[in-house]
């Protein structure tokens, strides 16, 4: 069971240098979040998601600080901590035993004290638990609480650490288990008349509710009633902060996008049609696919572009191509002025929320993956030849499937994806990601 707000998120704040990224590479491990082949992914570290326990959350750091000043290293800190107060279930606030006790660090755990979010206060360095204690202890007058010693380097005491972020998730209740409406992300960049369209969507049809428990971010959740089924509308725009930085802003944008897209079941990417598909959408977009999200692009502004009988297929090229990684996604021109084609989005999503959590029986994924072998011989290394016993679908939201082989290195990408390609021609599966998992079952002289 799939907890309905997606995973928690668990943001890192610190001064520069207390070993925010060792933390960080100690806790993803080899869960990386970075997907080695989608393109337009940005390369540093924002976010990686971390197993521990029964428990999945999402680990951002909330951003770099460049050392410059001590007036600069507050500001940016103060930045960063209203970035984790803004996304984040639980905020990780780093400090360094070696520095001792800066400044920054109080007027930072003021900051943190007032936001009312769980704290757990991290005392970086510690080499030697039982030298160090006095040091860390010092740590108690920052008033957020107990410090947890640790030495991310040398990977101790990070299992308790752990163990202090999980106990502070939000509890799954069971009233928001009955939840089932489905969840919309609106994302982009900023000023691609995100708002405008979560505007004119619910124009007469936004549910009047008070503040729905639970949501503790600041993402606006918007409750909308159309055609008598009812949809949660995730917008990411609410926030026109006066930023001072241009990377600041990128980097607070895709946090927000990742904490937005974590809790929704389809995401609408849309993309600026008088600016055409940019860099930027391409990372935004590379969230939602790693998050395997149904995915809609809607191209907003269409109403603005000069257009030819050619415009829309040439723009359609350019969009595939430049996401090349997602060709599932489902592709809709838009006007939030004009209002074009806006109930086509409504149609859209429901397609895309169906597929999203469609599933095939056993029965009939076997025989697409007979006869796609019978047409196209699987590949063979070295005289062995890679064979397909079985395949199963074993969960929804994205749609994932398990095919049983006799030997995982011959299964490569490219046969996975004609097999993917031989299921969708048989269901569609229009608008979602479909997740493959390659298990090696040894050959019994069959």
């Amino acid at each position: 069971m799939s907890n309905i707000k997606g995973k928690p998120i668990v943001a890192v704040v610190g001064r520069p240098n207390v070993g925010k990224s060792t933390l960080f590479n100690a806790l993803a491990g080899a869960r990386i979040s970075i997907v080695k082949d989608t393109p337009g992914i940005t390369r540093d570290r924002i976010y990686a998601d971390v197993n521990w326990l029964d428990y999945n959350f999402t680990l951002i750091d909330t951003g770099g600080i460049e050392p410059d000043s001590k007036d600069i290293i507050l500001s940016q800190m103060r930045e960063q901590a209203q970035i984790a107060i803004d996304t984040a279930d639980v905020i990780l606030f780093m400090v360094d035993v070696k520095q001792g006790l800066v400044d920054a660090d109080s007027k930072v755990a003021d900051m943190l004290r007032r936001s009312h979010k769980p704290v757990v206060l991290v005392v970086n360095k510690v080499d030697s638990f039982e030298k160090m204690m006095a040091d860390v202890y010092e740590f108690y007058n920052l008033g957020i609480g107990e410090p947890h010693a640790i030495s991310a380097a040398n990977q101790l005491g990070i299992g308790d650490l752990l163990d202090e972020v999980v106990a502070l998730f939000p509890e799954k209740t069971g009233e928001e288990e009955e939840d089932d409406r489905p969840r919309i992300a609106i994302v982009g960049k900023p000023n691609v008349g995100k708002s405008s369209i979560i505007n004119k969507l619910i124009g007469e049809n936004r549910l009047v509710v008070s503040d729905i428990a639970g949501t503790t971010r600041d993402a606006v959740d918007t409750p909308v009633k159309y055609n008598k089924k009812e949809y949660v509308f995730i917008d990411t725009a609410g926030l026109r902060r006066k930023n001072k930085v241009k990377e600041e802003l990128e980097r607070y944008m895709i946090v927000r996008t990742v904490s937005a897209v974590e809790r929704a079941d389809v995401v609408v990417l849309v993309i600026d049609g008088t600016e055409g598909v940019t860099e930027q959408d391409a990372k935004i977009a590379g969230i939602a696919h790693e998050r395997g999200k149904g995915v809609i692009i809607a191209v907003n502004k269409w109403d603005a572009v000069e257009k030819n009988d050619k415009t829309i297929y040439r723009f359609t090229e350019k969009v595939r191509n430049t996401l090349a990684y997602m060709p599932y996604a489902e592709l809709i021109f838009i006007s939030a002025k004009t209002g074009q084609r806006l109930n086509k989005l409504y149609e859209t999503i429901d397609m895309v929320i169906e597929n999203h959590s469609l599933r095939v029986a056993t029965g009939v994924l076997n025989e697409i993956m007979t006869e796609a072998v019978a047409l196209q011989q699987p590949p063979s290394d070295k005289g062995k030849r890679l064979r397909l016993y079985y395949m199963t679908q074993v969960s929804v939201k994205p749609p994932t499937f398990v095919i049983f082989v006799n030997d995982k290195e011959l299964m490569h990408f490219s046969y996975q994806r004609y097999i993917e390609n031989k299921i969708r021609e048989a269901f569609g599966f229009k608008g979602t990601p479909l997740h493959f998992i390659i298990r090696e079952r040894k050959d019994k002289d069959s």
